[in-house]
């Protein structure tokens, strides 16, 4: 793969896996609108791992604690907060997982990954998040996170397994609803995003062992790298921002993308 656009799919999943703007829809879109040929599993397996470590970085206390809480889950005790976290993102992940696994089995998967489902997806879905994250009051945090409201977010987070729907975007939109703060919606749903990265990494690795030759792990040594320090980049400003600014902007950016996209579908 030309190393121009091996760099430009890395920094596009790194930048866009975090923020509520959709990676899996702006990487259907490159190949769609350029001509470029498809990045294939070994580079979508390495941008994966490059996101997952990005993730697990910056949350790495809350990460520690809930690895501490899994063992405890594991002999069957809920007994303390890592315990409970843990707990939460099990049940959060459920839903995408199943979601998945029919989607595939039903062949509906790549039907759609079309241009226009991007746009409506993007849409849609945006105009979601601005109504919720500006018409709901901030009355929790992500340190009040029930199962009750896990399950709800993991349901709204097999609807990102839709093109340009945003698996951050419809948790963090779900989490606003539900009444926590932008910072505390946002934290949730990148705790909730590192079970699922690993689901769908191991899933995509399963598909691609023996694939792989010497450049093919070259050019995923440089898409992991490349995406860990785009996402780790984009994932810290996100947070930073969210203390003094609202989801709008990355509202208006979809909004915008969807119209367009959907102006290129359907002319």
């Amino acid at each position: 793969m030309p190393l121009f656009q091996l760099i430009l799919l890395a920094l596009i999943q790194g930048i866009t896996e975090f923020l509520p703007i959709s990676s899996s829809g702006h990487l259907i879109l490159l190949p769609g609108l350029t001509g470029m040929q498809d990045q294939g599993q070994v580079i979508d397996v390495a941008v994966h791992v490059g996101t997952l470590l990005a993730v697990v970085i910056y949350f790495w206390s809350d990460v520690r604690v809930a690895l501490a809480g899994t063992l405890r889950l594991a002999r069957g005790k809920v007994d303390t907060a890592g315990a409970f976290l843990a707990l939460c993102l099990a049940v959060a992940t459920i839903p995408v997982i199943v979601a998945g696994f029919a989607l595939n089995l039903a062949g509906l998967d790549e039907a759609l990954r079309s241009v226009a489902v991007v746009g409506w997806a993007m849409l849609v879905f945006g105009v979601v998040l601005w109504w919720f994250d500006t018409r709901m009051p901030a009355i929790r945090s992500a340190e009040s996170w029930t199962l009750k409201h896990a399950v709800i977010m993991g349901l709204s987070q097999a609807a990102a397994l839709i093109p340009g729907t945003s698996r951050s975007g419809i948790t963090i939109t779900a989490g606003r609803a539900l009444g926590y703060d932008r910072h505390g919606a946002a934290k949730l749903s990148m705790l909730m995003s590192i079970p699922t990265i690993v689901a769908s990494g191991a899933l995509l690795g399963l598909e691609v062992i023996g694939e792989a030759d010497a450049q093919a792990a070259v050019d995923g040594a440089i898409a992991a790298a490349l995406a860990f320090v785009a996402a780790l980049g984009a994932l810290a400003l996100m947070m930073r921002l969210l203390r003094s600014v609202s989801f709008t902007p990355y509202v208006i950016y979809r909004v915008v993308l969807g119209v367009i996209l959907l102006i290129y579908a359907y002319s």
